[in-house]
C-alpha cells in the first residue's frame, strides 16, 4: 500500500486509536503484525497514518487488542472506510493546495462548526465576488485557473448548508470585518446582504463582537472548532497564520479555545442585535 504523506483528519484518528488501543492491551508492534502476518513496518504506517487499513485487517487487529465493543469496533470500521472514500473536493486536487481540501474534508464530515474571525468573512459564508476579492487580494501572483478553482471550491462547500443533514455553523465576527472594504463598496454591500439572509437559516447562528467590547483584545487570530458526529472522532481546532495552518487535537488545547468561544458568545450580541449592526455598516454603503 503507498504511502500518505499528507493523512487526513480521519486518518489520523485511527491511527490514534489503533496506537492506543494495541498500547492498553501491552502488545508491540511486533504483536501487531503477528497477528496480521504482516512486517511490523505495516503496523509502524497505519499507526502513523501513513497507510490505510482493509476492515478485515482492523478487525484482526481488534480482536488481537481485546476489543470486544461492538459500538466501538462499527466506529472503528467506518472510520476506515471514510479514509478511503473521494469526495467532491477531490475533483480539485491539482488546483488547490492539499492544505486546503483536507480542511474542506474535515468540514464536510463535521457536524458542528465553531468559527471566530477577525478580519474577513469566513470563506463558508464568502459571496462569490467578496471571494475573488479576498483571492486575488491574498495570492496575487495567482494564475486566473487558479482563482476560479478557488471561488468553485467555496460554492460546493455552501451545501454543507442545505444538505439533508446540515451541519450546525455557529459565527463570531469582529464587527471590524463589517467594514472592511473588501472588492469596493458594491461587493461588501452584497456580501453583508448575504450575511443578513444566511443568519435566518435554522443551522447558522452569526453573532457580532462589537469593536468596542473589550474581549476584541484576547483574539489572536482566527480559529474554528469542529465537532464530529461519532464518539471516536475528537473535537478538533484548526487555526490560520500567515505561513500557514495548524490542527489542535489534544484536549486540553480544545478546551482553551472553547473556553474562548464560550467567552466571546456571552460577550458578542444576541442574533437579533447582530443583524441590526450589519444593517448599520450597510448604511454606511448607500
Amino acid at each position: 500500500m503507498p504511502i500518505n504523506d499528507n493523512p487526513t483528519i480521519r486518518q489520523r484518528w485511527l491511527a490514534r486509536q489503533l496506537r492506543e488501543l494495541r498500547g492498553a492491551a501491552g502488545l508491540t508492534h511486533a504483536d501487531a503484525a503477528k497477528a496480521l502476518g504482516s512486517a511490523e513496518s505495516k503496523i509502524g504506517r497505519i499507526e502513523n497514518a501513513q497507510s490505510g487499513i482493509r476492515v478485515p485487517d482492523l478487525n484482526a487487529l481488534l480482536d488481537a487488542y481485546g476489543v470486544t465493543d461492538a459500538e466501538l469496533r462499527a466506529d472503528l470500521a467506518d472510520l476506515a472506510r471514510a479514509a478511503k472514500r473521494k469526495g467532491w473536493w477531490t475533483r480539485y486536487a491539482d488546483a488547490v493546495h492539499a492544505t486546503y481540501t483536507a480542511y474542506v474534508a474535515a468540514e464536510w464530515d463535521a457536524s458542528e462548526l465553531y468559527n471566530v474571525q477577525t478580519s474577513l468573512v469566513p470563506g463558508l459564508l464568502q459571496t462569490p465576488e467578496y471571494a475573488e476579492a479576498v483571492i486575488r487580494l491574498e495570492n496575487p501572483d495567482f494564475p486566473e485557473e487558479a482563482v476560479e478553482a478557488q471561488i468553485r471550491v467555496r460554492r460546493e462547500r455552501w451545501k454543507v448548508l442545505t444538505r439533508e443533514n446540515p451541519l450546525h455553523l455557529w459565527v463570531i465576527l469582529t464587527e471590524n470585518v463589517l467594514y472592511h472594504r473588501v472588492g469596493g463598496s458594491a461587493v461588501m454591500k452584497g456580501q453583508l446582504e448575504a450575511l443578513i439572509e444566511t443568519s435566518r437559516l435554522p443551522n447558522v447562528d452569526l453573532q457580532i463582537l462589537p469593536r468596542t467590547d473589550p474581549m476584541s483584545a484576547c483574539l489572536y487570530g482566527p480559529f474554528v472548532i469542529m465537532s464530529f458526529p461519532r464518539t471516536v472522532e475528537s473535537d478538533i481546532v484548526y487555526a490560520e497564520s500567515p505561513v500557514g495552518a495548524i490542527y489542535y487535537e489534544e484536549a486540553a488545547d480544545v478546551d482553551a479555545y472553547a473556553t474562548l468561544f464560550r467567552r466571546l458568545n456571552v460577550a458578542a450580541a444576541n442574533v437579533t442585535k447582530s443583524r441590526a449592526l450589519i444593517r448599520e455598516a450597510l448604511k454606511e454603503l448607500e
